[in-house]
Order: C-alpha cells, then structure tokens, then sequence
C-alpha cells in the first residue's frame, strides 16, 4: 500500500494525486473514527440516560457544523501558496478526514439509542461524500497555481 501510494505521488500527474490524496483521506478517517466503536462500547456499559430527541437533533446540527468547518479548513489548506501542489492536496484530504470523523464519533456516544446513531452516522456519511468528492477540485486546485 505504501509503495503504490509513493509511486502515485512521485508521477504527480493530477488523476495520481488524487488517488493518493483520497488514500490518505481514508488512512486518516480510519486513524481518528475507529477508536469511538470500542469506547462507544464501553460508554454503553455504563447503560447511559437517552437524550431527548430535540437534542439529539441539536447535536446532530452541531456535528453538521464542525464537519462543514474542516471542509472548509481542508478548502484553504489545498489553496496555500507556500506548499508544493502534492503536499496542499495531501494537506487538504488529511484535514477533511475530520469531516466525517467528527460526526461518526458522536454517533458512537449513541449506541443505545438507534435514532441518534441513524441521525449522527448519515450525516458522517454525508460529510465522507463530501470530502471525497472535494478531493479532485483540491488537486486541480493545487497544481493550477503552479503549471
């Protein structure tokens, strides 16, 4: 996996960068999401109180929230001047893993309570397809201002 991510970004032609950049996005989401499943877990031992529904839906806002604001942190990040265009795009992807991750471990504070965790987990979902699909204007965006 290593090897075939350094040879995508040594050819730096935009369609490997973006394999790259979304290679990285993944191995970031992975690194910050999967540690909520375990302590969701273990936080459902605790047999935690339900959260009424207007503030699982006031929760749910806020995590539509912090994940638009690393969407768009990770949009400045793919436009900085100073950095080389694979190191803005590879920037750029590994901050908006933060996007969904944010949202899927609040989902994993309600594991008890399915609504919530329907709720949390689709907007995690939506803000992954965001940040995905963001990765390839990052890229362009990227290389525009050097070639």
């Amino acid at each position: 996996m290593l090897d075939t991510f350094a040879r995508e970004l040594r050819a730096g032609t935009p369609a490997d960068l973006t394999r790259a950049a979304r290679r990285a996005q993944a191995v970031a989401l992975l690194a910050l999401a999967l540690p909520g499943l375990p302590l969701g877990g273990l936080y459902l031992l605790t047999k935690p109180a339900p959260l009424p529904f207007p503030w699982v839906a006031a929760l749910a806002l806020l995590a539509a929230l912090l994940a638009l604001a690393a969407l768009r942190l990770a949009h400045r990040a793919a436009r900085q001047p100073v950095q080389p265009p694979s190191r803005a795009a590879l920037t750029a992807a590994i901050q908006a893993a933060a996007a969904p991750a944010a949202p899927f471990l609040l989902g994993c504070v309600f594991l008890a309570q399915p609504l919530a965790l329907a709720l949390l987990w689709l907007v995690a979902a939506l803000a992954c397809a965001a940040a995905w699909a963001s990765v390839p204007g990052w890229v362009k965006a990227a290389t525009a201002r050097t070639g």
